[in-house]
């Protein structure tokens, strides 16, 4: 290996709505005791779901595999209004781990449907996101994930139309499509702050810069993950390789032969201790420097919900959503 230098993107790995959806399976770990169910992976990430597997929690898909009486905590991607129904109806003591977020395209999205609109989603096909936020609505939603779905879809009406997009897309990408949907769709209506998250702008963004500085980009995430399957894709779209890893067990000494300098970030679903790890792996493979790129400082923090929070007195005895405020 010739590569000698690591740089590390500023800023890299957990999200506060990462951050906050963990500690809600955590907290009701703690408080509940195991098994606390999880609707879903808590979150894209492979380690992460091993140790709250580890700890006592049990993640299924569907609400059938849950006993009753049971808790149960919705995933960071949210759900959709069936989900929710029938995790009420079904008795469950309910928290609600959707990042905030997402949350509020949700609430954004029922506003507008009490209003007559239909609405254009921007996002990929079966990610659980896209389908919790499609799912606010039993029809008027349309699917749209490239620049040519968008000459495809047919909403009942143009009159009153809005699109809302997922939040973990790429930047420039979303771009494309949006500005598609106006070009076929002049008056249709945009969120008043766009829907891609601050942690998914940050991110990109840093890479935009990371990328050239460095002859070869390793992104930590798992396979599942969005935000980090874009923030690879936009390292190779910008001309520097590009290789994204669970963890530093799947590092290839041959990416780096030739290369002098390894540029290295996280998605917003994995953790810090993995990019330690690939540091101390390219250590031993010759990397000898490593030094932080300049970047945003992120000082979000989301709440916890009711009945989560350090001090609430009693456990929560009767099925509550908790759905948290947007923000």
């Amino acid at each position: 290996m010739t590569a000698r230098d690591i740089v590390l993107a500023e800023p890299r790995g957990f999200c506060a709505g990462v951050d906050r959806a963990i500690e809600i399976v955590e907290r009701a770990l703690e408080k509940f005791g195991a098994p606390i169910y999880v609707r879903h992976e808590i979150v894209h990430n492979t380690h992460v779901v091993g140790e709250l597997k580890a700890k006592g929690a049990i993640f299924i898909e569907e609400l059938a595999d849950v006993p009753p009486g049971a808790t149960l905590v919705f995933s960071a991607h949210g759900v959709s209004k069936a989900v929710q129904n029938e995790a009420k109806a079904r008795g469950f003591r309910i928290f609600d781990a959707t990042c905030p977020l997402v949350t509020k395209v949700h609430v954004e999205v029922a506003k507008l449907a009490r209003e007559g609109y239909e609405f254009i989603m921007i996002g990929h096909k079966g990610h659980p996101e896209v389908e919790g936020t499609m799912g606010q609505l039993s029809e008027g939603i349309h699917l749209v994930e490239d620049v040519a779905d968008v000459a495809r879809v047919q909403p009942a009406q143009t009159e009153r139309l809005a699109v809302v997009t997922q939040t973990t897309l790429s930047v420039d990408d979303a771009a494309a499509i949006t500005a598609a949907v106006r070009e076929r769709f002049p008056g249709i209506r945009q969120p008043k702050q766009q829907d891609i998250c601050y942690a998914t702008q940050n991110r990109q963004d840093a890479v935009k810069q990371l990328s050239g500085q460095v002859d070869v980009v390793i992104v930590v995430g798992s396979p599942t993950s969005s935000n980090s399957n874009r923030l690879r894709d936009l390292a190779v779209k910008l001309g520097t390789p590009a290789y994204m890893v669970d963890d530093a067990s799947e590092l290839q000494p041959a990416w780096f032969e030739g290369r002098q300098s390894v540029g290295l970030t996280a998605g917003a679903s994995a953790p810090e201790v993995l990019v330690q790890q690939v540091i101390e792996r390219l250590r031993l493979l010759g990397a000898v420097a490593v030094r932080k790129m300049d970047g945003i400082e992120e000082t979000i923090k989301f709440p916890l919900p009711k009945g989560l929070k350090l001090g609430d007195a009693a456990a929560v005895s009767t099925p509550a959503s908790t759905t948290p405020a947007s923000a």
